[in-house]
Order: C-alpha cells, then structure tokens, then sequence
C-alpha cells in the first residue's frame, strides 16, 4: 500500500457512508441511551448527530475511567511558573471534587440546560468548573479571563445565565488581573441579573463579596453534598462559546455532547496519536475553543493524562520554558499556536536553551490558530527533530478540519499547508460565483459540503437563522469557512489567509499570506505580518510590517530593502511590494491571532474600535506611529 492510502479509504468512507462510519466510532463513548438515528437530516440544513442518544459527558471524562482502572493515573496537572505551584490530580481526585463542585453549583437551583457563566483564569478549579456543569447538564459559557467588563455584560445578557462561577484574580507575568471588579462592573452593565456568583479567593488578590449574592468557593463547596452525573440527550448542548461577531454582536457557538465526544475521542487517538495513560499538553486557555477541546474535554475522555498550564512561552521565565513542561513531565505531544513557537524563535533563535532539557519522550508538534508560515516550522523541524503538523481549525469547528493523522498514518509534511482533510470533511475550493475551482492549485473559498461531521456547530444560541446567513446563505449546501486557499494534486489543503485578506492589485487576487511566508523566511525576520493598504492607482497595495530577530544589529533599511526584493524574485513584480517597516511587536488576540483587520482600517484612516480580545492595546500605538512615518494613518 501507498503511503497515504489507510487514510484515503478511511476518509472516503466517512463521505460515502458517514452514519455507518460514525457509529463505529461511537463506540468509543459510553451512552446511556443508543440512538434512534446516527445522522437527522429532517430539519436540514440544521442537522444533528445522533439522535435520541443519551449520555453525560462528564461521566465519560471521570467517572468510567476511576471504574475501569485509572482511579489512581494522573487525570490534570497544574503547572503554573506565575506562582510558582504545581499540583497533579488523579482520575479520582478530580471525580470527587468536580463532584462536589457540582453540589455547590445545585445548591444555587442549577438544573439540566440552566447556563452558567464561568469566568476564570488557568486553574483546576476552571476545568473543575466546566467538568461540574457537563455533571449536571447545565450548559457553561467560559468568557476568557480578564475579558472587559462590556464584553462580558454582552455575554450575560444573550446566555442569561443562572450563576457565575469566577475567581478574585488572575496572573500575568509582572501584573496581577482583578477579575471580581470587571465582574461586579458587568453585571451592572447588564439587563439580565445574575442571584448568584461563585468567587475562588486567591490569596494574590482576594476579592471582596457582595452580601446576599457572592458565595466563597471553599465554603460553598465544602458544605455541598456530591452530585452524580445526570443523562442528557446528545444533541442538548454542552456549551456554548462566544466568538466575535461582524456586526459587533457575539456569536454563541453551541457545541452539543454526543457528536463533539465521539469526535474528540477519535481524534485524541487518530489524530494527535495519544494513547490513553500517556501526557498530553495542550498550551492554550480554557477561554478558547481549544483549551475546551483539548486541555479540558478531549484528553480525559480518551483517558489521557492533560496539562493545564498558567504562564506563557517566553518570560516565565524565559524562552525555555515550553521545554522544561515538557521534560519534566513527559509529555509526548504539544499543541499550541504558531505565534507561541515565533516568540520563542524570536527570544533564541539558536534554540540554546532546549540543550539543557531532556524531551526523549516527545514525538509530534501540533500547531493551529493561525497559519503555520514554513520558516516557523522549518525552524522547529531543526531543533526538535519531531513531525511539526499545522492543522486547520475554527471556534465553530470544535475540532480540526484538515490535519496530518499520525495515530492513523503519518502522511509526508508539506510546508505551508495543513494537511487533509478530517473524517466527514468534503472540501471545496470555491470561485467568486460559488462554484467549484477544476484547477488545482487555485486560491478560492474554502467551503465544506453539508452536512458537517459530528463535533462541529449545530447552530448559534438563539439565532438560528443568524446562523443560516453567516454561514450557509452564501454557498448554498455548503459551509463557508470564511478562509481562502487551495487544494494541490494530492488532496493537500493550505490554507493562504482569511477571505477578506484576499487582497486585489489591479485585479490580481493575491494572498497575504502568501506574502506573508516570503518575508518569514527572510533571516532577521522573526515575525511578520502584511495587510492591505488602499492606493488610487492599484485598489490596494500590500504593506508589510517587521519584527526582527532578538541580535539583529545590521542596518534596518538593508533588511526592508531585501525583503522587498525577495518579494519580487519569489512572487514577481505582479505583487507590487514596495513598503515593509520594522516594528517591535505585532498586535494581536490573547489566543495569538495578528490583528490584520484593525492594523488595515488604521492604514486606511478609517474608524476602528479597540478589540475586546487584545493583548496589550499599546502595540496599536506603535503601530500607528510606524504607519505616520510611512506616510499612512493620516486621517485616523
């Protein structure tokens, strides 16, 4: 056999009978009702995975594992550089104290479908939180720690949730976060009112409570009776995840039980490799998509050991700090962003610091959340001698579209691209018209045909037909991703840059991103970005920012003055790239993602807003002050 061809028939099987083929995956979930139908197409296009179907997700994490003999294995260890903390939890451990969790949170009238709003920072308690919800069938909606406290009103207001579950504070390297005074700000900002509030005092900022509403988290759970796991349907929600919204209005991702176990479970296995027992890390936050995928849901469900860790990859305390987790605990695997490697690139290019760890035991790299630029992976296939796998995913996803199925077959890495797609992915490269590409190769639409596979959204909390327009009106009988990118003669998918980063030069399509991955492979360049800028003669011209290597001591024009002409000899005169500026930083989201859309408007003097999810606002700043001197920026 062919490399590649266990993974083609697998893949075409899902496509051409995925209800055969989604129910033998589903064996790998315990359920306390069998479904009436693996696929219900009735209400299409608003389809549902395993109808009639019952289970608890919570069971599946926990409580099936303590029975069957991982009582005493690790299930989550905390490891925390911030504040210097480290603690492990066995499989029993975190049963009987989500468990009681669960009690404190009953206590308060939370019932089966009641939301709860969990608004936490990287701790135990966050993913006892989540666990203790799925335990009782009440739906969580986690609000990334240290949101503003707008954001979070907006939130409250559209899950009307029954109790919020917080802590008094959260840390940064250098700063401490007050969480509880956001909290008591939005909750006068919002029209829903909360009865009930759960604070975990950290003693770096214990907060104060409000009589009558705040409960402390010790107290009320050691005075709770422990509850069991109560049975669900699988198509009742799980959670539900607000992602940014055009219109400034969030949308709330509804992630269901059944179908989402039965796809994490299967990936856990097939594509990231992991087998029950062994250490998984996954460096995200609990506030994203994958942090509830894969630090909290996937890797206990598949009876894994998952790391949950508070610091960052640089600074705590310097550049080596992914490589001492993983030595020290072991960990096989790592998923994390792209942006996480470039800053570690940034602070040791060299990759001195990875000498003094021992990471024998670690096999594969996963990078997701923004596109993996070949100079980033070609710099980590050197100094980790380990398969670097970029892999494509979305908030409304829930688990990867396109990816390098290791656990299944290891299929050659190609840079630049994310792989193949995902069981029950048919993707579709698609024109301005909505109709399929014939070349290969050809940048397009990415759309996935309907129905999608188990795991991914059903719909949006309370908008269905919000839903419907966002992401079916356009290409109908499809989903649109929203991305652009091709499909090369292998089935390979890369994944160029967002739809509306497709930038037009006097009417060539062009991808940033493909500009992008010039510039990176520049060797100063640690990190890059590039947007486009309206121009009389050309619609727009692609602008590129800079940011330098840690020790780059040569003159900055000569380096600008190279990536220009880089551009030109890789891509041609076609793209005309004439303007790149150096910066210190790029401004992004705290989950990593370059804040193109903002730097553009700014570029173009239009109004902007500050984006709820930014890292540090004052990287705006300096990139405004480097867009002035090129000459932009002017009416902003």
């Amino acid at each position: 056999m062919a490399v590649g061809d266990t993974y083609r028939a697998l893949h075409q099987r899902s496509l051409s009978d995925p209800e055969a083929f989604w129910a033998e995956q589903a064996k790998a979930i315990d359920w306390t009702r069998p479904w009436d139908k693996v696929l219900d197409a009735s209400k299409a296009p608003f389809y549902r995975w395993f109808a009639g179907a019952e289970l608890n997700t919570c069971y599946n994490a926990l409580d099936r594992h303590v029975q069957r003999g991982r009582a005493e294995q690790p299930a989550l260890i905390y490891d925390s550089p911030v504040t210097n903390r480290k603690k492990s939890f066995t499989y029993r451990e975190l049963r009987d104290q989500v468990a009681k969790l669960a009690g404190a949170i009953a206590e308060q009238g939370v019932t089966k479908g009641d939301r709860v709003i969990i608004y936490m920072p990287m701790i135990p308690e966050a993913v006892m939180a989540m666990l203790a919800c799925a335990r009782l069938g009440a739906v969580h909606s986690v609000v990334f720690g240290g949101f503003a406290a707008n954001e979070l009103a907006t939130r409250i207001d559209d899950c009307a949730p029954k109790l919020v579950l917080t802590a008094s504070c959260g840390i940064e390297p250098g700063r401490v976060v007050k969480y509880k005074p956001l909290l008591d700000q939005a909750i006068e900002l919002a029209t829903h009112k909360i009865p009930r509030c759960i604070v975990f005092q950290r003693w770096q900022a214990p907060a104060s409570l409000v009589k009558g509403r705040d409960l402390d988290w010790n107290e009320a759970v050691a005075a709770a009776q422990p509850r069991g796991c109560m049975p669900v349907k699988a198509t009742d929600p799980l959670y539900i995840l607000y992602t940014s919204g055009t219109t400034g209005q969030p949308k709330g991702v509804v992630r269901d039980n059944g179908g989402y176990a039965v796809a994490l479970a299967w990936s856990m296995q097939y594509l990231y490799g992991v087998n029950p027992g062994e250490i998984w890390w996954c460096a995200s936050d609990v506030g994203w998509v994958v942090g509830h995928s894969y630090i909290a849901y996937g890797p206990l469900i598949h009876g894994a050991t998952t790391i949950l860790y508070e610091g960052k990859p640089v600074g705590t305390p310097d550049a080596g700090a992914f490589w001492r987790v993983i030595s020290e605990h072991k960990a096989v695997a790592l998923f994390t962003a792209p942006t996480a490697f470039r800053a570690i690139k940034k602070e040791d290019p060299d990759g001195k610091l990875l000498k003094q760890y021992d990471l024998s035991k670690f096999r594969t790299l996963f990078l997701a959340g923004e596109r993996g630029d070949p100079p980033t992976i070609e710099w980590a296939q050197k100094l980790l001698g380990v398969p670097i796998v970029d892999h494509w995913w979305q908030t409304e996803t829930g688990w990867a579209i396109c990816g390098n199925f290791v656990g299944l077959e290891p299929m050659p890495v190609k840079l630049g691209s994310c792989s193949v797609p995902a069981p029950g992915w048919n993707l579709q490269v698609l024109d301005e018209q909505g109709k399929p590409i014939a070349k290969q190769g050809e940048v397009g639409a990415l759309a996935a045909k309907l129905p999608l596979p188990p795991g991914t959204f059903p719909t949006l909390w309370n908008a269905d037909e919000r839903f419907r327009q966002a992401y079916l009106a356009d290409y109908p009988g499809y989903y649109k991703t929203g991305d652009a990118g091709f499909i090369d003669q292998d089935g390979y998918v890369s994944v160029m840059t967002r739809v509306d980063d497709v930038i037009n030069v006097a009417g060539h399509r062009l991808s940033t991103g493909q500009i992008e991955e010039v510039l990176g492979s520049h060797n100063d360049v640690a990190e890059c970005a590039v947007i486009g800028v309206a121009d009389e003669l050309k619609g727009q011209v692609p602008f590129g920012f800079l940011v330098l290597k840690a020790g780059v001591d040569r003159p900055r024009e000569e380096t600008v003055r190279e990536v220009v002409q880089l551009v030109r000899d890789r891509i041609g005169p076609v793209a005309f790239f004439k303007t790149a500026i150096i910066v210190p930083r790029l401004p992004k989201t705290r989950s990593g993602k370059i804040l193109r859309g903002t730097m553009q408007k700014i570029a173009d003097g239009e109004p902007w807003k500050m984006p709820a999810t930014i890292e540090d606002p004052a990287a705006l700043d300096e990139i405004t002050g480097g867009l002035k001197t090129a000459g932009y920026a002017g009416k902003g």
